[in-house]
């Protein structure tokens, strides 16, 4: 079933590439996939590369797209933990270790494949990414929705766009702070040294804002507990925060900096602890935001995973 869309120009819209302008309208769906689109302007087929005028409309036919994970590739490699669902969304608690989506790399044992083989997600986020509306790094765990329906689908990519909701994450970091709470700010782009890396910059980039507070501090160990609200969504976002001003999460291999900090933990559990686990200590706690279809508050809150319960466990008894 194809689905249609006028949009208008207005006055205050930027003058734009009419596929820059269209994307901007409908953020889920990418230029190069409205490209491919049927988009008409006063019944004549638009080119993309044309700017926009104000008062032009377009019809933009969207065709119907269906969930193309190959049905072999779904599994269940692992227990999906459920905190809700209903017709239009599935709320899960992401483990650590686990691939969001199948890639190059990644071919079997994902998310996606996982929740696939318990119902049905929404074709609208691509080829191998059917419902996801928002991501986690593989080594962080916690509350994560996808959409089951387009409907579901389109809004919450709206909510996640504009930042209409709230976000709370507990890391466990390096250092302890003077302060109980703090404001990061900045622009984050990609690293021209490591493109696998993300870093702050003065100038480019996109803007970025995390809010910090401290919830535990053990000064023997010199590690804290800190629960970071994101109010935008970058990629590593709140790794590339923390480190940069001094607080790299730990076990975290790429911004931790662990082994020049190994070298001061007396503790010996402690130590093993450390030395045993290599991905970050981060967990997404808290997800709120409005139901895409009902309206309704929506309030998720999931306990940190177990190996974060053991490492706390260990500071409190190295603090005594």
């Amino acid at each position: 079933m194809i689905e249609t869309r006028e949009l208008t120009v207005l006055q205050d819209d930027e003058i734009v590439r009419i596929d820059k302008f269209l994307s901007s309208k409908m953020p889920e769906f990418s230029r190069s996939e409205i490209q491919r689109f049927t988009v008409t302007r006063s019944g004549v087929p638009v080119k993309f590369s044309e700017k926009v005028r104000v008062g032009d409309t377009f019809l933009v036919e969207i065709p119907a797209r269906e969930t193309s994970v190959a049905i072999e590739n779904v599994s269940s490699d692992f227990d999906l933990e459920i905190l809700y669902e209903d017709d239009d969304i599935i709320v899960v608690n992401k483990p650590r270790g686990v691939v969001m989506y199948p890639s190059a790399g990644n071919k079997t044992g994902t998310l996606v494949q996982n929740i696939l083989s318990h119902c049905h997600l929404s074709g609208l986020g691509g080829e191998t990414r059917p419902g996801v509306v928002h991501r986690l790094d593989k080594d962080t765990s916690g509350v994560m929705v996808f959409a089951k329906s387009n409907a579901a689908f389109r809004e919450l990519v709206r909510i996640f766009s504009e930042h209409d909701l709230t976000r709370k994450y507990i890391a466990f970091v390096w250092g302890i702070p003077n302060w109980e709470e703090a404001e990061i700010t900045g622009n984050i782009a990609r690293s021209s040294r490591n493109r696998q890396k993300m870093t702050m910059v003065k100038t480019g980039g996109k803007p970025s804002h995390t809010d910090v507070a401290v919830v535990n501090a053990w000064s023997r160990a010199g590690v804290s507990q800190m629960r970071c609200t994101l109010f935008t969504g970058r990629t590593h976002q709140i790794r590339v925060h923390l480190s940069s001003h001094g607080f790299p999460v730990l076990c975290d291999p790429v911004y931790g900096r662990g082994a020049a900090r190994l070298g001061s933990v007396r503790d010996p559990e402690l130590l093993e602890f450390l030395r045993g686990h290599d991905g970050q200590m981060l967990h997404a706690e808290l997800l709120e935001f409005t139901h895409p279809t009902t309206g309704a508050k929506m309030r998720f809150k999931s306990r940190m995973p177990d190996d974060m319960l053991e490492l706390k466990a260990i500071l409190d008894e190295v603090q005594y």
